[in-house]
């Protein structure tokens, strides 16, 4: 039953209605219809949390904190919970009876893999890809020693988790990652890296032919969206994990992954492109040009991102694609849902361009009374915005959920307002300029917060959009405004500078400098001391100068002395009275307040514990992802003994600890498995 307090009033006695009617004010209700408005409020969280026990009782439907307790019924053990991750162990403990079923073989260790870690997963029996002699009465005509050349797609797939290509026996050990191909071993691979959609985004123009898929120019390969596996028996194919595509494999199976809806598609001045209109090409560069572009067909290269239309194109052509890229998390401007982090208690949404033509328009009509603009479509807008607030008020610039806009900014888009108004951008993908709070916007800049929430500030020189023309790298954020707070949330952004009258908290990003020689936060000079600075899970790259490095914790700042200043500390705080840096990576040489279990923990240490990246350029799919050969130290490093950096919140270490932890219940006996990263 819901409970309703009108329900409940007219089941009272009439004269008792009455009465209650005659003592109500006018428009107002009477003193015994106000009592049961109370009691059916208590009466609907009476009801709900019942119907909550009920749900409780089921793996599929229970709150979150009951699945280790769920776990413990059936037996599950060593089930971690990860405090504050975006993935569950729901599907470890709901699918522990399939497991047991087909216990010793290769589809539940996949299944297992991938449950326990939430990574997608691949199983290699590697007895079946050994050169061995052949008995004669179990041959295995697919499993020869040599290769044969003619055959492409086994080549294509050396050194991937899917290479059929025969080996000698390896005579190490797997499970420390020393020999592989042996009779008792079995590889289980991971995939680190997702792939995320952008959907009906435009691609960014070379010249009247050539197009890049990726809108801030950047070479992109292209990743295939992963398959979902319907059946537990099924071992995973290269379809079923997030790949690179190859320009083979999407040559032989385009109408598979190319069309609306599927991993890649392209539109022309509004029209789909078909697939047998479309071919696959190696676009690499050729002098000052693009190797094989073809005169009468549109020609896509997946492992750079490059698109070659057809001769005879307009100059106004306008190219749209859909498109899946890899990356680690979900972390700066993306397509990935946001809703949750949107500001809850703005009365107002203008939605730009549907309602307003113009973010500036929509800025402006919101001043004085607050609100969110909303920006639902993912195209580029060549706009350098001055967001004004209204004191008290609070004004939202975000992207909508599951949107991914491209603000190209041609200066600096001004953020200003009364005393206590706060300002937050959310979901957007910035190119170009940069993000300023002045000190004066009319008499005074009075605001108090400033929020960047998976916010992209493009690291680096910007390219030419359109009219906008290219920039060089510059600070991407300078505040020079006092008693601003600014928050950064789960974003990537270029080089910081404030003034050290503010606050900065930076938590679970990057901010790259692009150098560990540059100035990645300072006062707005790039010399002196910036803002007092919280820095928490996130990772920086390049030198850092705080007038106050009032915490530190679970981060690393990788930055070196300058060429021209070999003296100066690479990370520096003014005050060390002040603050504490723990659980961090803080290069030799560094200023900062007491330390606490920080590396490097002595200085003959300091070259074999230095962080190594996979990646240090944005837009590669390992962007700031930590190298497999870095120190334990760091890839442990943490409180809780997670990685350090950005990507603290993955807990890469202590998913592969569950899943080590978890495989002796599932392999046969005499078999040894090795856990490896596949991306």
């Amino acid at each position: 039953m819901t409970a309703d307090s009108t329900r409940l009033f007219e089941l009272l006695p009439a004269l008792y209605r009455i009465r209650d009617l005659e003592a109500a004010g006018p428009g107002q209700e009477g003193p015994l219809k106000a009592l049961l408005s109370v009691i059916t409020e208590q009466v609907a969280v009476l009801e709900e949390d019942l119907e909550q026990l009920y749900d409780d009782q089921f793996i599929e439907t229970c709150a979150e904190w009951v699945v280790p307790y769920i776990g413990d019924l059936v037996g599950v053990r060593s089930l971690f919970v990860y405090p504050g991750a975006n993935f569950s162990q729901r599907a470890q403990v709901a699918n522990t009876l399939a497991y047991r079923r087909r216990k010793g073989t290769a589809a539940v260790l996949e299944q297992l893999a991938r449950d326990v870690t939430q990574w997608d997963a691949s199983v290699v029996e590697y007895f079946e890809r050994l050169a061995t002699t052949q008995y004669m009465n179990h041959l295995r005509p697919g499993n020869v020693t040599t290769p044969d050349l003619r055959r492409w797609e086994p080549l294509e797939r050396i050194g991937t988790p899917f290479d059929t290509v025969a080996r000698t026996v390896g005579v190490r050990r797997i499970e420390p990652g020393g020999g592989r191909h042996n009779i008792p071993n079995v590889g289980i691979f991971l995939w680190r890296l997702a792939s995320f959609s952008v959907t009906d985004a435009p691609a960014f123009k070379v010249d009247d032919r050539r197009y890049l898929v990726d809108a801030l120019g950047h070479d992109t390969p292209l990743y295939h969206r992963p398959e979902s596996e319907d059946q537990i028996t099924h071992l995973a194919a290269p379809v079923n994990v997030p790949m690179p595509m190859r320009r083979r494999v999407l040559h032989r199976d385009l109408k598979s992954h190319y069309s609306a809806g599927k991993s890649l598609s392209i539109q022309v001045n509004g029209i789909n492109i078909e697939s047998d209109k479309i071919r696959i090409c190696n676009l690499s560069d050729e002098g000052n040009d693009w190797a094989n572009k073809q005169a009468d067909k549109y020609a896509i290269d997946p492992v750079l991102g490059r698109i070659v239309l057809p001769e005879g194109q307009a100059p106004d052509t306008r190219v749209r694609v859909t498109y899946h890229h890899g990356f680690s998390t979900e972390m700066g401007g993306g397509e990935y849902g946001r809703a949750a982090t949107f500001v809850g208690d703005l009365t107002r949404t203008i939605k730009v361009p549907s309602q307003r033509a113009t973010l500036q328009a929509a800025l402006d009509e919101l001043a004085a009374t607050g609100g969110a603009v909303e920006i639902d479509n993912n195209d580029y807008y060549l706009e350098t915005p001055h967001i004004k607030v209204a004191e008290g008020k609070t004004i939202e610039l975000r992207a909508a959920d599951h949107r991914r806009p491209v603000l190209v900014l041609n200066g600096a888009l001004l953020i200003s307002g009364g005393a206590g108004a706060h300002v937050a951008l959310n979901g957007l993908l910035i190119s170009g300029g940069t993000v300023r709070v002045p000190k004066d916007a009319g008499p005074t800049n009075e605001i108090g917060q400033v929020t960047l929430r998976h916010c992209t500030l493009v690291p680096g020189p910007s390219p030419a959009i359109r009219e906008v023309p290219a920039q060089p790298a510059m600070p991407r954020l300078i505040v020079e405004a006092p008693n601003v707070r600014v928050e950064i949330e789960r974003s990537i952004t270029g080089a910081i500078r404030s003034i050290d009258a503010a606050r900065v908290r930076i938590g679970n990003s990057i901010v790259d400098a692009l150098d560990e020689t540059a100035t990645a936060y300072a006062a707005p000079d790039g010399v002196g001391a910036g803002a007092t600075l919280i820095v928490t899970n996130s990772t920086v790259i390049g030198r850092v100068h705080a007038v106050i490095l009032e915490l530190a914790s679970n981060s690393i700042f990788l930055a070196d002395r300058a060429a021209l200043d070999p003296a100066a500390a690479p990370v520096l705080a003014s005050r060390l009275q002040q603050g504490c840096v723990r659980f961090s990576y803080v290069p030799p040489g560094s200023r900062v307040p007491r330390q606490f279990h920080c590396q490097p923990a002595a200085g003959a240490a300091a070259a074999r514990v230095r962080p190594l990246f996979t990646s240090l350029r944005h837009g590669d799919a390992a962007y700031c992802q930590l190298s497999e050969r870095t120190a334990v130290e760091i890839r442990q490093g943490a409180d809780d003994e997670a990685e350090m950096g950005a990507f603290h919140d993955l807990y890469q270490p202590q998913r592969r600890a569950n899943l080590r932890a978890r495989l002796d219940e599932y392999l046969r006996f005499g078999l040894e498995a090795g856990i490896f990263y596949a991306s």
